[in-house]
């Protein structure tokens, strides 16, 4: 099944001690990007979560974010006293210096360092938080396989359209040669230059082999059913279709610049304009 890469999920628990949220998005990138935004007490977490991530997605540009509120704090008091120590005999020696000014207490505990909490909720949280991610990662990937079905119904409508007018060109292709043959007849009696059967045979095969389009039709024919029988793979298949998308581009432009005749290159323009929307559709398939 083909997903897309464009995706969005919102995912709150709420808990007696507060809520979680967590809101990832996905949008298309030709190669995996992942940015995780957490609240500082939880950056720890970031590797984790990132390595789950990287299991369940191949493609795309993925924000990942995390909301923590309203916790209530379960807090015990580490204070580090060898710090407190060096910072108040530290103090004392400036304090000699100037033979003036008073130690503060609550200066020395807003230190950085000097006062550390320790949340005893912290581990229960964690394997909320983590359990949470992967149910909100196993909805981005529901999403990103919703629309991906939305995408494959859109490819193989203008498929079955190129398959069409793949067979109206085929149809139109006698009228080509009739209208070749008639050209360079009327060439050589307007030069008034005698005919020569053989001549003019060879002549004709020339002009036809310069202007022969069963080849890149028949390639057209063959790429669409390609692109069909990928679109009911399982893996991710984006690369592979871009891939394809360049070659249907290839033959319909030779086809556009071989043809004489009106019919066809307005098919040939028509190809080229279906094999655009596909190509625009792809770009958002992993």
């Amino acid at each position: 099944m083909i997903r897309s890469m464009t995706a969005y999920t919102y995912h709150e628990i709420k808990k007696k001690w507060g809520s979680i949220i967590w809101e990832i998005r996905s949008i298309n990138q030709r190669f995996l990007e992942i940015n995780i935004n957490l609240p500082k007490q939880w950056r720890i977490l970031e590797p984790s979560i990132q390595k789950r991530i990287r299991k369940c997605v191949i493609r795309g540009k993925i924000e990942c974010n995390l909301y923590v509120n309203n916790i209530i704090q379960n807090n015990t008091f580490i204070i580090n006293k060898i710090l407190i120590q060096k910072l108040i005999k530290a103090a004392n020696w400036i304090k000699l210096q100037n033979n003036e000014g008073i130690i503060d207490p609550l200066k020395i505990l807003n230190w950085p360092g000097v006062l550390n909490t320790q949340n005893k909720n912290i581990n229960n949280i964690n394997l909320i938080l983590m359990r949470t991610i992967d149910q909100s990662l196993n909805d981005l990937i529901l999403n990103r396989e919703n629309e991906g079905k939305s995408l494959k119904k859109l490819i193989e409508i203008r498929l079955y359209k190129i398959i069409k007018t793949i067979n109206k060109i085929k149809i139109y292709i006698p009228e080509e040669l009739k209208y070749q043959r008639e050209r360079l007849l009327l060439k050589l009696q307007e030069a008034s230059i005698q005919i020569d059967k053989n001549r003019f045979e060879q002549e004709l095969i020339m002009m036809v082999h310069k202007t022969d389009i069963e080849e890149e039709l028949d390639r057209l024919y063959i790429h669409v059913q390609e692109v069909l029988n990928i679109l009911d793979k399982t893996e991710p298949v984006g690369r592979r279709l871009d891939f394809l998308m360049q070659e249907l581009n290839r033959e319909s432009n030779t086809i556009t610049s071989k043809s004489i005749n009106i019919n066809i290159t307005t098919c040939a323009i028509e190809l080229k304009v279906l094999i655009e929307q596909i190509r625009e559709q792809i770009q958002n398939i992993e």
